[in-house]
């Protein structure tokens, strides 16, 4: 703490206080937004790095219609105030087909195409890749340097030991997902036996290992009847898990699988009329269990996410409307909060670095990733702040259980599907905090 406390004493030396005649910040804004449209300056380029081909291709288009939804939000109101101007954010895509190797590849030629922002999240072990790179590459070219922001790479060390000040993450990772689900778990009295079943890399580990581990402190009595991973993405046929599952007796599967394997873990299920329970991070979208598992789902496929459609207030309500009438489509129904505030405080954060940048300059990103960790914001009643100690972002969690649509706190279905989840338990951003282990190297 004393270290932090010690980096923006120096950087708000260096960036707030008046140096050499430079006008003040209330001036400078002043004076840019009174600049005609023609001396806009360029577009701050952002790239999505993200499987856009392959099985998880689902999941990368899905993200790419949030970005493009949150960046066109920011534009309509005239982008980011900057000493060059007002500039927009332009999202580029960059197919990584699910390879760490090709993530590494395209970041370079994002970078060569000018990008400060690079947005990452569907893989751990990616964007465990991408912060030791981005971290070696902003050493050798600091004229160059760009930020990491990652929506839902949820190993616990890339905030911990892995921490970098060039990364932040806007979910909650798989421990705090866990507690949550584990808030509900603990007082499901008919779970007497569980089966533990992930894929096959950090993530993966990362959350069989907690269920373990919070299982033994809190539900001391559920018996661990399976724990067992597999390859990732390459399962086609779930049936053999599935016959185990439900031969070991389980009331309750644990899992923190995403994409496909999900959907094809849920839709085996459904196969082999395994009538127990999925407590699951991702079963809420992206064709998983709503869509899988239909009728036999209702009361039995709970879900933990930062936020649900069918959250009983009227903003959150306007929220998930707004994004209807943009992607209308069932198919393209898959919306993050998270991703929304994610491109909200990366303005804030662009707008205040950008102000203080000199006119010939381009944005500072030690100066943005100064400002982005200490960030905070409101949307449609959600928040989110960044902790600067780890740059873990904190904010309130929900768990709803499938159930069909129509019935009470079920106004909106998934998918087209017919059945949404029920919000039954909400744990604010205090309650969801989990301390850090990071000890984050600052620059300068």
């Amino acid at each position: 703490m004393r270290k932090f406390k010690g980096f923006m004493t120096r950087f708000i030396r260096r960036r707030l206080l008046l140096k050499s005649g430079l006008p003040t910040l209330s001036a400078l804004a002043i004076a840019v937004s009174l600049m005609p449209a023609q001396a806009a300056a360029g577009p701050v380029k952002l790239a999505l790095v993200e499987s856009l081909s392959g099985p998880f291709a689902n999941t990368g288009e899905a993200v790419f219609r949030n970005l493009v939804w949150a960046v066109e939000r920011v534009n309509q109101r005239g982008g980011i105030r900057t000493a060059q101007g007002p500039r927009l954010l332009r999202l580029a895509r960059y197919d990584s087909k699910g390879q760490t190797e090709e993530a590494l590849s395209t970041l370079r030629a994002a970078i060569d195409d000018g990008a400060q922002i690079i947005l990452q999240g569907n893989s751990s072990a990616t964007a465990a890749a991408l912060i030791d790179a981005i971290g070696k590459h902003n050493d050798r070219d600091p004229a160059r340097r760009v930020l990491f922001l990652n929506y839902s790479a949820v190993e616990p060390a890339l905030t911990n030991e892995k921490c970098s000040f060039w990364h932040f993450r806007f979910d909650a990772h798989a421990d705090m997902r866990m507690a949550a689900l584990m808030s509900v778990l603990k007082e499901d009295a008919s779970v007497k036996q569980a089966y533990l079943i992930g894929q096959d890399y950090s993530f993966g580990q990362a959350v069989l290992r907690e269920a373990r581990r919070q299982l033994g402190a809190q539900r001391p009595d559920i018996q661990v009847v399976g724990d067992e991973l597999h390859p990732v993405g390459r399962v086609k046929d779930f049936l053999p898990y599935l016959a185990k599952i439900k031969a070991s007796g389980a009331q309750a599967v644990i899992t923190g699988n995403w994409g496909n394997d999900l959907t094809l873990l849920v839709k085996a299920a459904k196969d082999v009329g395994y009538e127990g329970k999925f407590y699951t991070f991702y079963g809420n979208a992206l064709g998983a269990p709503a869509a899988a598992i239909g009728e036999a789902g209702i009361g039995k496929v709970i879900a933990v996410a930062d936020w649900l459609p069918n959250l009983p207030t009227k903003e959150s309500q306007a929220f998930y409307q707004a994004f209807r009438q943009r992607f209308p489509k069932p198919t393209d129904d898959y919306v993050h909060m998270r991703m929304q505030l994610m491109v909200e405080l990366l303005a804030q954060a662009l707008e205040k670095a950008g102000a203080e940048s000199k006119p010939e300059s381009a944005i500072d990103m030690v100066a943005a990733s100064a400002y982005l960790e200490i960030g905070k914001a409101t949307l449609f009643g959600q928040s989110a702040s960044m902790r600067a100690a780890d740059h873990q972002v904190q904010q309130s969690l929900v768990v709803g259980v499938m159930d069909r649509q129509g019935s009470a706190g079920v106004p909106f279905d998934v998918e087209g599907s017919g059945f949404g989840f029920r919000v039954i338990k909400t744990l604010s951003a205090s309650q969801a905090e989990l301390p850090t282990t990071c000890k984050m190297s600052r620059p300068g």
